[in-house]
Order: C-alpha cells, then sequence, then structure tokens
C-alpha cells in the first residue's frame, strides 16, 4: 500500500526495526495526529471544552505520539518497548482529568492516591519526550526546579521555603492550570498547533511556490536579484510558517543554489537564506510560537501583538534587502535571466488564488475575529480552493500527511511548553520568581541601560540551550518584571525578551538556520552564521530602539510612531550600508566611520518629538553626516562615470 508507505517514511526508524514494527508505528502515530487535530479544531471553532481538559487531552496524545516516534529511532528492544509502555501511559492524564473533572473540582484540586500515581506517570512520560526532542538543558531545569521544590527546607536564607510533597505537587502541576497544563500549554493548543496546521496545508497546496516566483518576479532582474528573491520569498514564507530552519530546508533548496548560480559565494548565499528565513519568527501575521504566548502572558489580543511587530519586522527585511543589493553590487552578479515582470504575471494569472486564505485570515482578523477563530476558516478556505487545479489538488492521504507534519514540526514546543510549566509552577508556588526579579533589578544597579544589556545576555544564553517558546516563557516570567518595575511598558519588556530569544537562530555556536542552510550551500558553517549576524543586525539593534522610540512597536500618537519609523529607517540603512562598505563604489575606511557613528546618533536614545537642546545636536550632527556622505559617494561615483565615458 503505497499510502502507508509515505507516511512510514515520515518516521525515521532504526535500521533493526522490522518493516511491520515500523509500519505499526506510523500507522498508530498517523492516527494520534489526526485525532490531535480533530481536538485543536473543534476547540477553536466551538470552544466548549474546558481548559484543563482540552489541554490535557491534548497533550496526552501529542506525548504519546512523541514516545512512539523516539521508540522507533532505538535499536534495543527492550528499551523500545519501554518508550511503546510509556507512549500508552501518556495516555492516561488526559482520560483520568476527563473522567474525574467534576470530582477534582468538588475536592478543590487535592490530590488522591489514583492522582499520585497519574502524576508520576506523567512527569516520566515528559522527561523522557522532553530529552528526545529538545535536549539535556530542559530536562536538567526541570529536575532543578522539581528538587528546589521537594528539597527547599533544607536551603537556608531567603530563598529557602518549607517544602512541598508529593500531594502538593501534583495538585499544582495536573490538577490546575498553573502547571503543566497552564497558559502555555493552553496557547499550543490554541495557536501554535493551528497556525502550524495552516501553514503546512498551505504548503502542502503549493502557497509556498507562489510566494518564491512571485518574489523572483519582483526582484529579479535586478543585480544580484536571486539574493533579493531568497530574501523576499522566506520572508514572505515567514508569514505563514513561523520556524527559520524549516523556511531554510523549503525556500533554500531552490534559491541557494540560484544565487550560487549568478556568483554568490557559498558562505553568503546560505547566510542570505538563513537571514531571510529568520525573519518569519518576527513578520505578522503569524510570528513564532513565542509571540503566541506573550499575547496571552501580557494579556491583550494577538492583533496587537501582531501588529506591534510590524515595523521592526518590515525593518528588519528592508535593512535585509539593502544589504543583499549593496552585496551584489559590490560583487558585480549577474541576474535571473529567467525572472521578471512576466513571471509575476504568470504566477499571480494562475496561481494567485492561493493567496485567498492568507487574505482571509487577515481579513477576519482585522474584523475582530479571534486568531483561533480566523485560522480555521483559512483552514476551510484552503480546502475550498484546493481542487481548483489538478496540481493543488489535495486528497484525504495528502490531510493525514499535513496533520503528521504538523504533529512532527511542533512536537519540540509541546514538549517545551510542558516542561516550562513544571518550571513555572515551581516558580510561582515558591515565590522564587518574584525574588530573582529583585535580584536582576539589583544587579543591574536600578539602571535601565545596564538591565537591558544583562537581559539581553541572559536572553541570548538562554536562547542557545533552549527552544525560543521555552527561552522566552522563562525570561517572562523572571525578567520582564524586573524590567517593568524600572518603567518599562509591558510590550516593549517582553519585545526585547522576544527578539533576543531568536538571535541564536543565526548566531554561533547554535545557529540552527545558519547551519541547515550551509549543509545546503556547501558552505563553512561558522562563517555562514557570522555572515548572516552580519547581514540581520538589525536584530540585535531594534529591541534597544524599542526602549527610546516605543513609536516603533506602535505605542504614542502618529507623530510619535512616524518619527520613530522614519529615524529607524534612516538609521538602520546608513548602518548597513557602513558594514557592506560600497554604495555605489567601495568606501574608505573613514567614510565607513563617519556613517556608522552619524547613523548610531540619529538612533540617539532620547523620545523621538524630544527638543531639548543634546537631543536637537546629536540627530542633527547625525542627519547632516549622513547627507554628506551620501552626497560624498553620489558626486564621486558621477565623476568616476563621466571618467570611463571620455576615456572610451
Amino acid at each position: 500500500m503505497p499510502g502507508i508507505t509515505q507516511l512510514r517514511l515520515r518516521l525515521q526508524r532504526h535500521g533493526a526495526i522490522s518493516l511491520p514494527e515500523a509500519t505499526i508505528v506510523s500507522l498508530c502515530f498517523a492516527a494520534l495526529a489526526v485525532a490531535v487535530t480533530a481536538l485543536v479544531i473543534w476547540g477553536a471553532y466551538f470552544g466548549l471544552i474546558t481548559a484543563l481538559i482540552l489541554r490535557s487531552g491534548f497533550f496526552s496524545l501529542a506525548a504519546a505520539a512523541g514516545l512512539m516516534a523516539a521508540g522507533l529511532q532505538i535499536g534495543r528492544w527492550p528499551v523500545r518497548i519501554l518508550f511503546y509502555l510509556l507512549a500508552a501511559l501518556a495516555l492516561v492524564p488526559g482520560w483520568h482529568l476527563q473522567a474525574s473533572y467534576a470530582d477534582i473540582i468538588m475536592r478543590g484540586a487535592m490530590a488522591v492516591p489514583a492522582d499520585l500515581w497519574v502524576f508520576c506517570g506523567l512527569l516520566a512520560g515528559l522527561l523522557v519526550l522532553v530529552q528526545r526532542t529538545v535536549g539535556w538543558a530542559l530536562v536538567i531545569l526541570m529536575i532543578a526546579a522539581l528538587g528546589y521544590a521537594w528539597f527547599g527546607d533544607l536551603i537556608p536564607g531567603q530563598y529557602g521555603h518549607g517544602g512541598y510533597d508529593l500531594r502538593r505537587l501534583t495538585s499544582t502541576l495536573m490538577l490546575s492550570t498553573e502547571g503543566i497544563y497552564g497558559v502555555p500549554m493552553g496557547v499550543a493548543v490554541e495557536y501554535i498547533f493551528l497556525f502550524a496546521l495552516l501553514g503546512g496545508l498551505l504548503m502542502k497546496i503549493g502557497t509556498g511556490e507562489v510566494f518564491v516566483d512571485l518574489a523572483r518576479g519582483l526582484t529579479g532582474r535586478m543585480q544580484g536579484g536571486p539574493g533579493l528573491s531568497a530574501a523576499l520569498s522566506s520572508a514572505m514564507l515567514g508569514t505563514i510558517n513561523g520556524s527559520a530552519v524549516a523556511n531554510v530546508v523549503t525556500t533554500g533548496t531552490f534559491t541557494i543554489p540560484l544565487m550560487k548560480r549568478v556568483g554568490y559565494s557559498p558562505n553568503l548565499a546560505g547566510a542570505i537564506e538563513a537571514a531571510a528565513s529568520s525573519a518569519g519568527q518576527i513578520l505578522p501575521p503569524v510570528m513564532g510560537a513565542a509571540a503566541f504566548l506573550m499575547a496571552e502572558i501580557i494579556g491583550v489580543p494577538y492583533a496587537t501583538v501582531a501588529l506591534a511587530a510590524l515595523i521592526p519586522g518590515l525593518l528588519y527585511v528592508l535593512a535585509l534587502m539593502v544589504a543583499v543589493w549593496l552585496e551584489a553590487g559590490r560583487l558585480g552578479l549577474k541576474r535571473d535571466s529567467e525572472a521578471g515582470l512576466g513571471l509575476l504575471k504568470v504566477t499571480l494569472l494562475q496561481r494567485g488564488y492561493l493567496l485567498f486564505p492568507l487574505a482571509i485570515l487577515i481579513a477576519t482578523m482585522a474584523a475582530g475575529q479571534s486568531p483561533t477563530r480566523s485560522a480555521v476558516i483559512a483552514l476551510l478556505a484552503a480546502l475550498v480552493i484546493s481542487p481548483w487545479r489538478k496540481a493543488t489538488r489535495v486528497g484525504p492521504l495528502a490531510l493525514v500527511e499535513v496533520c503528521v507534519e504538523t504533529l512532527r514540526a511542533t512536537m519540540p514546543i509541546i514538549a517545551a511548553v510542558g516542561a516550562a510549566g513544571v518550571v513555572i509552577g515551581v516558580l510561582n508556588l515558591s515565590g522564587l520568581g518574584l525574588m530573582l526579579s529583585g535580584l536582576i533589578v539589583d544587579l543591574g544597579g536600578h539602571s535601565i541601560f545596564w538591565l537591558l544589556l544583562l537581559t539581553a545576555l541572559v536572553s541570548f544564553v538562554l536562547g542557545m540551550g533552549l527552544p525560543t517558546s521555552a527561552a522566552y516563557l522563562l525570561l517572562a516570567v523572571l525578567v520582564a518584571p524586573a524590567m517593568t518595575r524600572l518603567g518599562i511598558e509591558p510590550i516593549v519588556a517582553h519585545m526585547f525578551i522576544f527578539y533576543y530569544g531568536l538571535v541564536s537562530a543565526i548566531t554561533p555556536p547554535v545557529a540552527l538556520a545558519a547551519y541547515a542552510a550551509a549543509s545546503i550551500s556547501g558552505g563553512d558553517a561558522n562563517r555562514t552564521a557570522f555572515e548572516a549576524d552580519r547581514l540581520g543586525f538589525v536584530k540585535l539593534l531594534v529591541p534597544f530602539l524599542f526602549v527610546s522610540m516605543p513609536g516603533l512597536l506602535m505605542i504614542g500618537s502618529g507623530a510619535q510612531i512616524a518619527a520613530s519609523a522614519l529615524l529607524a529607517v534612516l538609521g538602520t540603512v546608513g548602518l548597513t550600508i557602513a558594514f557592506a562598505g560600497w554604495f555605489l563604489r567601495p568606501m574608505t575606511a573613514l567614510e565607513r566611520i563617519i556613517l556608522a557613528i552619524c547613523s548610531l546618533l540619529l538612533l540617539w536614545p532620547s523620545p523621538v518629538l524630544s527638543v531639548d537642546l543634546l537631543s536637537l545636536q546629536m540627530r542633527g550632527l547625525g542627519l547632516l553626516g549622513l547627507a554628506v556622505i551620501a552626497l560624498r559617494l553620489v558626486t564621486s561615483r558621477a565623476s568616476l562615470g563621466s571618467t570611463d565615458r571620455k576615456t572610451i
């Protein structure tokens, strides 16, 4: 049966495992993936399922599937059988909480002996799932949190506490929405899986290819067009897929060879793709998983977070495309002879309808519908338009594959939010979170600047060792309150840690997106990562601008927002040119230094509409310096061109 074979091949298996066993496990995984999808869509559209029941049922199904898939990669049959038993055990908490929900409410979520056994099985399955899908860092953090809760009475001083027994931990972490089934798991159910499913379906019907061809049509005929096409297509693809690595492997297989063909080096081609693909996590309407978590934690609609992220996201894409265009000019690269307006016209006429679900998603969210209901409507729209052409038609098997791929792609996030729920539950139960926030304020010397530097460092380090969602959750509990205590707006504080938690995607030593791009381009992994850092430096700069220019996050009057956007564009474009060292002609070292200094002066850390003398002097000097350097570059280029014509 070719359908079963296709599904089986979706799951990696150890060479020692027989084909019948692999087939059975793959079919079980597919069945669980379909069940998870049905549960999520029902809960998203009708919303009739109690939060604890919905979240526990979702995690039980997902964890069982994840543990079965993990077992399929183990050669020793006794260990493999243990994984299959853990998978069966993972199904118990969801069923148990549903069956005894009324009783749990009646006894005020106080644990009974049966709950304790279920909780121990839940913890065992969660620890193994996290280790197999995320790694040891989060496992160690979970064990440390549980150890702190259990042995808190042995810790002296203000960080000690009376200690919590198994009954109390069970009540908090399993029988309430303050632990494993807390807000993070709710976001995974209501937003992350649903939007990943939408992105997977859109990719299946060919929307990703439409983005690539649209980008080629718009930019392909420009010098170094394939690089610009890669940047633009990956950014557009990011609007339906918030994963940097997924974007790299999706578009990079086409764009990277095309960039190399017109003259980009393997390192630079991979860096452009990695930097562009990481834009998907900061670009609305579908951003990274942490953006949905942010909306729930701050307590604002997701549309507010998406709107706040719009200007910084567009600023990142603008700076990246300027950097790519400058690199093409510096290297004298060719154009994409097969692209241009003709390709744009053909793409829009023949396949433009594939953008309809995305338009529906944006329109329904703008009309006031919840993101979850909007996503379900967009899913239905995608299913309606897919039969219009044979090439985009999806049958039942293809839909099952979309469910399987979505569950596989979101498994690390599901495991991470479950583990983060344990850590956050212990922090809240013991009060350690508030104490650590106070400690961070003290370490920062009650200075916003030093607190921002410390936060940036902590966010970057956590982002290296943990998935973005888990890193953000911990920072939101520990660091964001410290920032708000010093007067920083909540959305500014959370956007700051959100951005710095994402930087690790293109920054060594982790740089997963850059390493994935290097594997396609054949370049050096670390050099590709450093090039991606240079091209995507805006991610490092913009978070600091959120504090001094909150207008970038749509905070303030129209004049403040416009002034913030204008200064940020001038400053980042100036810095991009200075880093490239080329604009119409090669720049001298002195010109690059002056341009960088003047660009930073435009971003002087004071309110954008401030009229104090120092702010006016700094920004005026920066603007004057930019104008002088630009005039010098343009006139010298013109004189050089005139000389060339006379010589000819």
